[in-house]
C-alpha cells in the first residue's frame, strides 16, 4: 500500500483528531504571546518564525503527541520547509509519529463583501502543491470566513473553495475545505443552513473517487452536518474551535456524532514557554486527551 493510501486509510479507520499547527505570519505574534513569548522577545519576522518553529517542535516531539490520538497535523508553509530533529517536518510526523502531514495553502482573506471574506488569489498554488507532494504531504487546508447569512456571499465562498479544491485533487492531494462561519455571526444557524446546501450541491457534482475533507464551525443545531459526514465524496468532517475556549469547544463537539476536532488555539491553551518539559508534556497530554475524548462521539 502506498503512503498516500496508508494515510487515507488512517483517516477512514483510526480514532483521533487533527492538530492545527498552522498559524501564519499574521497570527503568529498572538500565538507566541499566548505561549508566554512577548513581542519584545524577538526582532523581525525571521526571529519570530524561529520561535514559533521551536514551539511547534516542542509540541510535535512531545511524547504526548503521536498517532494514537492524533490523525494529522496542519502545517504552515515555513514549517513544512523546516526540520524537526534533523528530518523534514512532514517526514518526521509520518515516519516517527504516524501523524499525517497537511499543508495550509491559502494566502489570507480578501476584505469583506456580501457578508463574507473570500480567499486571496493563489497564483503560485501549482508550484506549492508540487513541492508539497514531493515532501510527502497528504492534503491541504484553505480558509474562508462567513460573517453574515448572505446567500450570494456564501455561494461565492463555496464555489471558490471547490474551484481550488479541484486543482488540489488534480495534483494528487486531498483538500480540506474550510468555510468558517464566524461564531459571532448574527444568524449563525441560517448561515449554516445556506452553507450546507451549497456544499452538498458541490459535493454531488464531484466525480466518483474524488475526495475532500470539510472543516466547519461547530453547528448551532447538533448533528446538523450528519449527511455531509456520510457523503461518499467526504473523507472526514472536522471542527474548528472558532474562538470558543477548549472546554466549550469540547462540550459542543461532543454533541456532534462523527465530527472530530481540528483545533489550533484550543489545543495549545495552557501551554507556556516557561513550563518545564514535565509540566509542558503533562499540560499537552491533558489537552490532547480532552479533545480526543470530545472527538470520539
Amino acid at each position: 500500500m502506498s503512503r498516500h493510501d496508508q494515510q487515507q486509510a488512517k483517516f477512514r479507520n483510526s480514532p483521533g483528531f487533527i492538530a492545527a499547527l498552522d498559524q501564519s505570519g499574521g497570527s503568529t505574534p498572538k500565538a507566541l504571546k499566548l505561549y508566554g513569548v512577548p513581542e519584545t522577545a524577538y526582532s523581525g519576522d525571521a526571529q519570530m518564525m524561529d520561535l514559533i518553529h521551536a514551539m511547534r517542535t516542542r509540541i510535535i516531539t512531545s511524547p504526548s503527541f503521536n498517532g494514537d490520538r492524533i490523525l494529522a497535523a496542519i502545517l504552515f508553509e515555513a514549517t513544512m520547509d523546516r526540520e524537526v530533529l534533523g528530518q523534514p517536518t512532514g517526514e518526521y510526523l509520518w515516519q516517527v509519529k504516524k501523524v499525517v502531514p497537511i499543508l495550509k495553502v491559502d494566502k489570507g482573506l480578501e476584505a469583506e463583501s456580501n457578508g463574507v471574506q473570500l480567499m486571496k488569489p493563489m497564483p503560485d498554488l501549482g508550484a506549492l502543491l508540487a513541492r508539497a507532494r514531493a515532501k510527502g504531504i497528504f492534503g491541504t487546508k484553505m480558509r474562508s470566513v462567513i460573517k453574515q447569512a448572505d446567500h450570494a456571499g456564501i455561494a461565492a465562498v463555496v464555489a471558490q473553495q471547490f474551484e481550488v479544491a479541484r486543482q488540489i485533487i488534480a495534483a494528487g492531494l486531498v483538500p480540506i475545505i474550510e468555510p468558517e462561519v464566524d461564531i459571532k455571526c448574527p444568524n449563525k444557524a441560517a448561515a449554516e443552513s445556506l452553507l450546507k446546501t451549497e456544499i452538498k450541491t458541490q459535493l454531488d457534482a464531484l466525480p466518483d473517487g474524488e475526495l475532500v475533507m470539510l472543516k466547519l464551525t461547530i453547528p448551532d443545531r447538533d448533528d446538523f452536518y450528519a449527511d455531509l459526514i456520510t457523503h461518499p465524496r467526504v473523507l472526514k468532517v472536522v471542527a474548528l474551535s472558532g474562538g470558543y475556549s477548549r472546554e466549550e469547544a469540547n462540550a459542543r463537539l461532543a454533541r456532534q456524532h462523527g465530527m472530530v476536532a481540528s483545533f489550533s488555539r484550543a489545543l495549545t491553551e495552557g501551554l507556556s514557554a516557561q513550563q518545564s518539559d514535565t509540566e509542558f508534556n503533562a499540560a499537552l497530554d491533558a489537552s490532547i486527551g480532552s479533545i480526543f475524548g470530545a472527538s470520539m462521539t
